[in-house]
């Protein structure tokens, strides 16, 4: 099994080089960015539709918001960026990580309700206002934020290199069970399981969910503007949740894809858990240093 995860683990990272040196991952922006104009056009007839009363409207307008969600993850996103990177670097369950995922692009969604709400009808902002604040404002915040996320995943792994792995202690007794208590020494001789999906922090999860959350979509803005203006501002809300399924329809799949391709790479490690302690701090530092850096540039160029 492991052999099979290994064999495909390369598979997918020969395509994505593949798709890199060729220009393929260029294609696929492109597609997205289309995708995502022509959801954002078929937001626009649906919203006349339903201004006109026709009927099955609204499962429209949800459809082109859940679709206007997908295409927007599947282009260049900071969300993706820093889910996936977390998975790669720390010990978390699938299921765990791709709650934090759901639950960032919902957060995403609530902040783009709360930016709306407030600025049409606390402060009287304009649509340009509000999406010149976006992307002026939110889109280096959040940027900044991801970085910081990144370098503190690099100064964790740091400590951890310089306080070295812990000295392996050794016996001539057996013991049997994952994460068993060995009865003879005391000792926990492998980790256990569900400690191990545990290993996400509450902090660390707020962390990730608010970095990514930090920046709401135009998409959505555009929408709760819109819906605003029309008199029917829950249905607009009801859209961006719709958007923000869509969004993680994607985050949770690179969550998953995150922990797997982790677990094949440990996986086909000689010495199991001790030989991935000692490994640990270096992709924690790798990853960090990645993340840190991409998302560094990104809010430069957002200035």
């Amino acid at each position: 099994m492991r052999r099979v995860i290994a064999v495909t683990l390369m598979a997918v990272l020969g395509v994505l080089a593949l798709l890199y040196l060729t220009g393929g991952d260029r294609v696929i922006v492109a597609w997205a960015t289309e995708g995502q104009r022509a959801a954002q056009n078929a937001m626009a007839r649906a919203l006349r539709a339903l201004r006109a009363g026709e009927p099955g409207a609204l499962a429209a307008l949800l459809g082109v918001s859940f679709g206007y969600g997908f295409f927007h993850a599947v282009g260049p996103g900071h969300g993706k960026l820093l889910i996936g990177g977390y998975g790669a670097a720390r010990t978390v369950g699938a299921l765990r990580l791709s709650g934090v995922a759901l639950a960032a692009s919902l957060a995403q969604g609530g902040t783009a309700i709360l930016l709306v709400g407030a600025g049409l009808w606390l402060v009287g902002w304009t649509r340009e206002r509000m999406t010149d604040l976006a992307e002026r404002l939110f889109d280096p915040l959040s940027f900044a934020a991801i970085a910081l996320v990144g370098l503190w995943l690099a100064a964790r792994g740091l400590r951890a290199l310089r306080r070295g792995v812990a000295p392996t202690h050794h016996h001539d007794h057996a013991h049997s069970g994952e994460g068993a208590v060995c009865a003879t020494c005391g000792h926990a001789h492998a980790p256990d399981p569900a400690a191990v999906a545990a290993a996400t922090s509450w902090r660390e999860v707020a962390a990730l969910i608010g970095a990514v959350a930090l920046r709401p979509c135009t998409g959505a803005l555009f929408l709760l503007i819109l819906t605003a203006q029309m008199g029917i501002f829950a249905l607009g809300v009801a859209g961006v949740v719709a958007m923000a399924l869509g969004t993680a329809s994607v985050t949770v799949a690179v969550a998953a894809a995150a922990v797997w391709a982790r677990r094949g790479v440990v996986g086909g490690l000689s010495g199991g858990a001790g030989r991935l302690a000692q490994i640990q701090p270096g992709i924690e530092i790798a990853v960090g240093l990645i993340i840190a850096w991409i998302a560094g540039s990104l809010a430069i160029a957002a200035l």
